[in-house]
């Protein structure tokens, strides 16, 4: 097989970090190796916020700086605000909407959480029950009505909150980031038990017509994979050997239609680079029909954040 003609990545980041700095120049660098992308999405990611000002529009910097970025290729972009602060909340999504303009698509406030020890809390820190939260769902209801999508990133323990959430808010398009969390560390550490549980769960899940699927995050260590260790990067044959089943699941318990392929960069490059990422995707998916195809690597995408 070989790729589709035209990609959408719907996930990648950009940041200004020492140890891992990936800025718009990265991405295109990226970029170059995978000609078929066409266009992206920016997903916050906590980079770039105003050092001054109210607190709940400092993440209106990295909004800013992004719509900015002198590139096309960014179509989208999901940005971070806390949907627990009333007013405040709609103030906030005024000023990220002035800031990217039609760019902005939908809103991402992460509700990773484990109530185990060994699993560190990582920030914005969440707590426990985040999607839950009534003050969140107060400002959750807005979304909708400004044409706006969320991105969800959870654990898998945490799939039935999407589910109570989806149903609670049929109108909101809610996507369920990095094929739903199913991390490998802490008390989860046996991959085949992990991966029992998550297919129950995520059956749920799929029974929510408003939930479309990010299929991706596979290179993340979190998930149990011990390819960042390793003196070479795998093959992506070796990567489909290791993903290929999970993944082929997710597209036939959600189809196609709601699912989509992401890289989510550079989390992902700390086990896999870019090329390796599309030609995972591109073997795993080699028995499905054209149509689905595109379906998984763009329309899906296209469709769920409202981009041409």
């Amino acid at each position: 097989m070989t790729l589709p003609d035209r990609i959408c990545d719907p996930h990648h980041h950009l940041w200004d970090i020492v140890s891992s700095r990936y800025v718009l120049s990265s991405l295109l660098e990226d970029l170059t190796t995978v000609p078929q992308v066409k266009s992206t999405i920016f997903v916050e990611c906590d980079a770039w916020y105003r050092p001054t000002g109210p607190e709940h529009l400092r993440s209106v910097g990295e909004t800013e700086w992004v719509a900015n970025c002198a590139t096309d290729i960014i179509t989208g972009i999901v940005a971070q605000t806390d949907l627990r602060l009333g007013s405040l909340t709609e103030e906030s999504l005024d000023a990220h909407r002035d800031a990217a303009g039609d760019r902005l698509r939908g809103i991402r406030q992460r509700a990773t959480w484990d109530p185990s020890h060994l699993i560190k809390d990582l920030p914005p820190h969440a707590g426990p029950q985040l999607l839950l939260d009534p003050r969140f769902r107060d400002g959750f209801s807005l979304l909708a009505q400004r044409g706006l999508t969320f991105d969800a990133w959870v654990y898998f323990p945490q799939l039935l909150d999407i589910v109570d959430l989806a149903q609670t808010f049929p109108e909101t398009k809610i996507i369920l980031n990095h094929l739903g969390g199913p991390i490998v560390l802490g008390p989860y550490l046996d991959r085949q038990v992990v991966l029992t549980q998550w297919r129950s769960l995520m059956s749920q899940v799929a029974k929510c017509p408003n939930v479309v699927l990010k299929i991706g995050g596979i290179g993340m260590p979190l998930y149990g994979q011990q390819w960042h260790k390793q003196d070479s990067q795998p093959t992506s044959q070796e990567v489909a050997v290791a993903w290929g089943e999970p993944i082929r699941w997710c597209i036939e318990t959600f189809e196609p239609s709601r699912c989509m392929f992401e890289s989510n960069f550079p989390v992902d490059r700390f086990s896999l680079d870019y090329v390796t990422v599309w030609a995972t995707f591109d073997l795993i998916s080699s028995d499905y029909s054209q149509s689905e195809r595109d379906d998984l690597f763009c329309n899906t995408a296209l469709k769920t954040y409202q981009l041409n």
